[in-house]
């Protein structure tokens, strides 16, 4: 079950705010992205301001088709190379034009969108997490604390199970579908206290297709801790060796999923 439309529209106001603070607090620019690795801080910034305005074009002329990013206006950022001042404000900018046109189209304007939901509310939930996301990448890169609200967190694991089935049904070579493990399952746990939102999650290894549900049932493997260390662990934004995050069980299942489940 998916977010309100308005929902998402001010999530992404409100991290596009926080990234903007990361980018104007100081960091190093130039200093390489640990979970990114390709990528400095400000390369991250522009891609993730560049995937933002590509959305923008696409939701504002109602595509039914891939617009080249090439030729999305801006998407690669100001001129101005390891200047903070230019990167926020082009993120500004970028921000409120991602989220008027989000407003305007509203969630059922049709949209072209890669995973066959052909609808501008696809591309508000798609970015509200390719935001929060990367966001965390900057965080961390900077060494700033790092937390997002339960019902966005929760939603962003939701999300990312829905693209994994996606990738297993629809790509024939995508490393998702080597995830079949007859007999395993996986759990992830979310220990705070997140009464608004059930931050339990059961997934199925059985099949072709995983199959999952929210909700606390034993499985082979369960990943455990914050619900905002839960989503950074099944991101791969924080390794499960760290103090925020317990494995009960067969880590070399959690690993196995790990290691094919690599979108985003």
């Amino acid at each position: 079950m998916t977010l309100p439309h308005d929902r998402y529209c001010d999530e992404i106001a409100h991290q596009v705010g926080l990234l903007r603070a990361v980018v104007t607090s100081g960091a190093d620019l130039s200093a390489t992205v640990p979970t990114c690795p390709d990528w400095s801080l400000e390369q991250l910034v522009r891609h993730t301001g560049g995937a933002l305005r590509w959305v923008e074009l696409m939701v504002r002329t109602r595509a039914q088709e891939e617009i080249p990013e090439e030729e999305v206006p801006l998407a690669d950022g100001p001129d101005e190379k390891g200047d903070p001042a230019a990167l926020d404000a082009w993120l500004a900018e970028t921000g409120e034009m991602l989220v008027d046109a989000l407003r305007k189209a509203g969630p059922d304007a049709k949209v072209w969108g890669w995973a066959g939901i052909l609808n501008a509310g696809f591309w508000a939930r798609r970015m509200t997490h390719e935001i929060t996301i990367h966001r965390a990448d900057a965080t961390l890169a900077a060494g700033l604390p790092y937390e997002v609200a339960p019902d966005i967190a929760a939603d962003a694991i939701d999300e990312w199970l829905e693209i994994v089935e996606w990738a297993q049904r629809t790509l024939p070579d995508d490393p998702a579908k080597e995830l079949r493990r007859p007999g395993s399952s996986l759990h992830l746990h979310a220990t705070d206290d997140t009464p608004e939102v059930n931050a339990e999650w059961f997934v199925d290894l059985d099949e072709d297709v995983i199959a999952w549900r929210r909700g606390h049932e034993k499985a082979t493997v369960a990943l455990r801790g914050r619900l905002t260390a839960v989503l950074l662990g099944f991101y791969r934004r924080l390794s499960l060796d760290s103090p925020e995050l317990e494995v009960v069980g067969e880590r070399e299942l959690l690993e196995f999923w790990l290691e094919r489940a690599t979108f985003g």
